[in-house]
């Protein structure tokens, strides 16, 4: 059986949620355990998100930051890693998108790598988003104007869920269980890798 070939981008952002990305990569790489998948992964992290995770247990050489972007430029001709990744990738997904990255997306800001990927990104490709903030926040009128914006761009929401949030508060707004993205993305690969396989 020849393998569905896939590579996978994972953008994470600074929301409480970010302390999943270790979960949820390892869920990932669990594809390759099946015969019929061969998943390449890489990490765009924004710096605000490192607060939330230990990026010693993420698998060596698959987590680009800021600093990846500038230190791969440094003449003309040089690599530009945000249009690299572009390339490079078959899927986006963006777990979890805070409030602060999702407004940036929404008026089309770029000032860091994730963002710059994000705004050159080929719409002939999937980008999944699992927004993460708190309720006060998921419930402010802009919040679901700049989903709208995503979601008409052709973008897909895995939605927030309901639950205790970190901060005390109880109500919607939660990244989707790891679970429910990590199956969202298999169906995904299944869908749009295999056609290329």
């Amino acid at each position: 059986m020849e393998k569905v070939s896939c590579n996978l981008l994972i953008g994470v952002t600074g929301s409480v949620a970010a302390l999943k990305l270790p979960l949820l990569i390892q869920s990932l790489l669990d594809f390759n355990k099946e015969e019929r998948y061969n998943v390449k992964i890489k990490i765009v992290t924004t710096e605000n998100a490192k607060h939330f995770y230990d990026t010693a247990v993420l698998p060596e050489g698959i987590l680009l930051d800021d600093n990846t972007e500038w230190n791969s430029w440094k003449n003309r001709g040089d690599p530009v890693m945000h249009i690299e990744l572009v390339k490079w990738a078959d899927i986006m997904v963006i777990a979890p998108l805070d409030a602060n990255t999702l407004a940036k997306m929404a008026q089309g800001f770029c000032d860091n790598l994730l963002t710059c990927v994000t705004r050159a990104w080929d719409f002939s490709k999937p980008l999944l988003f699992c927004p993460a903030m708190n309720t006060k926040m998921w419930h402010h009128p802009v919040t679901a104007r700049h989903i709208a914006t995503l979601k008409e761009w052709g973008h897909t929401e895995i939605p927030p869920i309901k639950k205790l949030l970190i901060c005390g508060d109880t109500g919607i707004g939660a990244m989707a269980e790891v679970d429910t993205i990590a199956q969202t993305i298999r169906e995904l690969i299944d869908e749009v890798c295999k056609k290329g396989n």
